[in-house]
């Protein structure tokens, strides 16, 4: 395979964009096989798509362009993908990242779910199931911004307190930072009380896709958000495990 890769021509973030433009998608990878491949088959879903070829370059963009998504590699020079994964999410908890591993690093890929990423592929993957899974996200996203643009409730659960309009979440007045996943797992939660919920579930309406073997990713979110909204995790007052079914979230 030639050499070529997409360099794509990042302008200055744009102060109001329009809903009907294109959907931009920064890829960060430095195999140029790898990303151009990436950008034709992304393009051919209509997105626009920009490449970056060091973790340094990624960052940057990611940080000063209207991405909606970010894909990303793990293994990157200047900055490796965990670390550009912990300050995007510094930056803009908002944005979501679809990250990309090999097939043999499931530490990373665990290290990366904890640090805030919020799906990933392995290589080799399939091109149809990575046009599946970055479609999934934006679809969780869009979802949640109408919702967001109508919803005005609260939900309040004796000391956590839950702002749907405004995303926020706080826990004995102090604010809680959560990434868009988390928030909208804790969401799902919150407003479905006392419902025992399996992981194929909120794979399906949280993640926005169905796919078996995959429920250690829900595993990870759930650790993630306990650590930030329970007084203690080891004992979780709010997400409750049953065991062998799946999750619930306690009834007020």
């Amino acid at each position: 395979m030639s050499q070529l890769h997409a360099t794509g021509t990042g302008t200055e973030r744009d102060e109001h964009p329009g809903r009907n433009e294109p959907k931009r998608i920064l890829v960060v990878e430095d195999d140029p096989d790898i990303s151009r491949l990436l950008d034709i088959h992304l393009r051919d879903c209509a997105f626009e798509v920009d490449v970056a070829n060091n973790g340094i370059e990624g960052l940057e963009r990611a940080c000063a362009h209207d991405y909606r998504l970010v894909v990303l590699d793990l293994m990157l020079p200047g900055l490796d993908g965990l670390e550009v994964c912990r300050r995007l999410r510094e930056h803009r908890p908002d944005l979501p990242v679809l990250m990309l591993t090999a097939k043999s690093s499931e530490l990373d890929r665990v290290l990366g779910l904890e640090l805030g990423a919020d799906d990933y592929l392995t290589k080799p993957f399939s091109i149809l199931e990575l046009q599946a899974r970055v479609k999934a996200i934006l679809r969780r996203v869009e979802r949640a911004t109408r919702a967001s643009a109508l919803d005005v409730e609260r939900i309040e659960f004796d000391e956590l307190a839950i702002d749907i309009a405004g995303r926020g979440v706080w826990r004995e007045g102090m604010p809680v930072e959560l990434t868009a996943r988390e928030f909208d797992l804790l969401l799902y939660f919150a407003r479905h009380p006392g419902r025992v919920l399996s992981r194929a579930q909120l794979l399906d309406r949280v993640w926005g896709y169905g796919h078996d073997g995959y429920e250690h990713t829900v595993n990870s979110h759930i650790n993630r958000l306990r650590k930030k909204i329970e007084p203690d995790p080891a004992k979780p007052r709010f997400v409750e495990t049953v065991w062998g079914v799946g999750y619930r979230f306690r009834e007020s």
